[in-house]
């Protein structure tokens, strides 16, 4: 009987939200004044739904076997958290306001931070099926039409509803059903008092600090396969190298900088920091990685496998502008391993576009059950196609966080349904990448002659650069790398310091500002990351004794100013 190796990977990434310190003189030779005040609230909101959620599903089907892919800059937050409910000093404004005990008595600012905040989500999915909570928002709505001193009559009670709601709806679908608080709280719909706040806050640092050690327990059972990407998500091709960019997309636009200094180093700096900080939490280093964004290049591939890494995933597009036009045409190339003869011992798998994006954009629009068998029928169709002594290895790739507040019930019923129907396929076998690998028979391998540079967006890095305002946060960032190349060759600090330095850059690093930089993205979350990046510009400076340029003052993307990014001031904007 013909059988189908199905590899799921969800991939958790949440970029740095955390303003580390100061700008200028304040932080100069004294290691930096880190702060450490979060900015936007996404780590901790997917953690309480989504990562638990995701957990939950595989708990309740233990049959059905998976990659979960973690970033090492998500988990440094996590735990961070983790340390902000142990201690009772939040660094996040939204958990600080749900545990402050009158909420008569906050700031105008706060009051605005909640109401700009607290109704950031879907609002078919998270929002309207709660009649309290809509409630909430219908006053908000009839308020916004007078002026701002409309907003006075809004009481503590209110806020107090509204930051409880919140979190309410930010509850995953699994804890609602397990959790008798969380049901009693949905339940009574209004009133919150101080303790209600106490005990749903006490409620959300247990789900946060049982949240790395419940992944390790799936990971260590056999079920899942935990991998990770380098340290903070860096695009790596372009770091090793910007005409990268021009291998798939040959009239890109470069930045001015020739190349990022010292590329090569930080790259392979990135990676062992991930390998290092994974064997801490999880007991072992990983044995695959998901680049960030499933970004790769041969130069890049060849430091994965030096590394030690057996495995790497990637987009569909990658391999087929990476095929010889014949191979080209195959629609199935992407269900079997790939190699690169100049990275031995390193398996290449590119994840099913169409079937990825049927779970990411589609399937949320659907009934749960009538997805569910959808997806098992295009898998069938896969295998029914194979040749008799075919195994196909289907891989479905995408965020195991964004997707599901567009689902009714942050998809309960979809994974009910399609775990559920896979554990019981008697074609099907749900795998992980370590488990292919380790078989006595594993999937036979095709060279793949030549890589061309790409990521899953597109097949190519054009989200990452080659537009103007993208561009000028790659010079920035090589300028800020030049001054730092040049003081720690100096000798001038100390190892703390320096510590400090490479720590900051790292995070400077990030694909993440570079994704939100440019017109086709919302103002509002193009001024937020735009501030967060020169800020994180500027405490590297500060940390190097340098003063920073005064051309961090300046918003890289020209409608940041007018959406409120010019001063670096907080701001928020919906998730991922």
């Amino acid at each position: 009987m013909k059988t189908l190796d199905l590899v799921f990977l969800w991939h958790m990434h949440q970029p740095d939200y955390r303003d580390h310190g100061a700008i200028g003189p304040a932080i100069v030779g004294d290691g930096g004044t880190a702060t450490g005040e979060f900015v936007l609230p996404w780590v901790y909101l997917h953690a309480m739904k989504d990562y638990v959620d995701m957990a939950a599903h595989l708990e309740r089907h233990p049959q059905i076997h998976c990659v979960v892919n973690f970033v090492p800059v998500l988990l440094d937050q996590i735990e961070d958290y983790v340390q902000q409910f142990a201690s009772g000093h939040f660094r996040d404004p939204l958990l600080r306001m749900l545990a402050t005990p009158d909420l008569d008595r906050i700031s105008d600012e706060d009051r605005q931070l909640l109401l700009a905040t607290c109704f950031r989500s879907n609002q078919v999915t998270m929002l309207a099926p709660f009649p309290h909570y809509q409630r909430l928002h219908n006053l908000f709505l009839l308020l916004a039409h007078e002026n701002e001193t409309a907003y006075g009559y809004l009481s503590g009670a209110y806020f107090s509803d509204l930051v409880t709601w919140y979190h309410l709806a930010w509850t995953g679908e699994t804890e609602r059903r397990r959790n008798p608080l969380i049901a009693t709280l949905m339940s009574q719909g209004e009133g919150y008092d101080a303790n209600d706040r106490k005990r749903l806050l006490a409620s959300i640092g247990e789900l946060i600090g049982g949240l790395i050690p419940r992944w390790r327990a799936l990971a260590e059972r056999g079920q899942v396969e935990l991998s990770s990407t380098p340290q903070t998500h860096p695009l790596s091709p372009l770091l090793l190298d910007f005409h990268a960019a021009r291998e798939s997309l040959p009239k890109a636009a470069l930045p001015f900088a020739a190349a990022y200094p010292g590329g090569r180093s930080r790259v392979i700096a990135q990676i062992d920091a991930a390998r290092s900080s994974h064997a801490r939490r999880f007991g072992v280093a990983p044995a695959g990685m998901w680049p960030a964004e499933g970004a790769v290049s041969e130069d890049f591939v060849k430091h994965l496998a030096s590394a030690g890494c057996r495995w790497i995933a990637s987009g569909e597009g990658v391999l087929k502008n990476s095929l010889t036009a014949s191979d080209m045409a195959n629609p199935r190339a992407a269900y079997h391993p790939w190699r690169l003869e100049k990275a031995p011992g390193l398996t290449l798998f590119f994840r099913d576009e169409r079937l990825s994006d049927l779970i990411g954009f589609d399937y949320a629009k659907w009934h749960g059950r009538d997805a569910a068998q959808h997806l098992v029928l295009q898998l069938e169709t896969i295998l029914d196609a194979a040749a008799e002594n075919e195994t196909p290895v289907v891989s479905i790739i995408l965020d195991g966080e964004n997707a599901w507040e567009h689902y009714p019930y942050n998809g309960y019923y979809f994974f009910d349904d399609l775990y559920g129907l896979l554990a019981e396929h008697p074609r099907i076998r749900t795998r992980t990448y370590a488990e292919l690998l380790a078989q006595q028979t594993p999937p036979a391998t095709t060279v793949l002659p030549h890589l061309t540079a790409g990521s899953w967006v597109y097949g190519t890095l054009s989200t990452w650069i080659g537009d103007e305002a993208k561009n000028r946060g790659w010079d920035l960032l090589c300028e800020a790398k030049q001054s730092c190349d040049r003081v720690l060759a100096s000798g001038r600090l100390d190892a703390r310091q320096v510590a400090a330095v490479e720590s900051q850059l790292a995070i400077c690093e990030s694909s993440d500002w570079f994704w939100w930089f440019g017109d086709d993205n919302p103002s509002i979350a193009v001024a937020s990351f735009d501030s967060l990046f020169r800020r994180n510009l500027a405490r590297l400076y500060g940390l190097l004794q340098l003063e920073p340029p005064s051309q961090l003052e300046t918003p890289i993307c020209a409608g940041s100013a007018a959406a409120g990014g010019g001063s670096m001031r907080r701001a928020t904007l919906t998730p991922g």
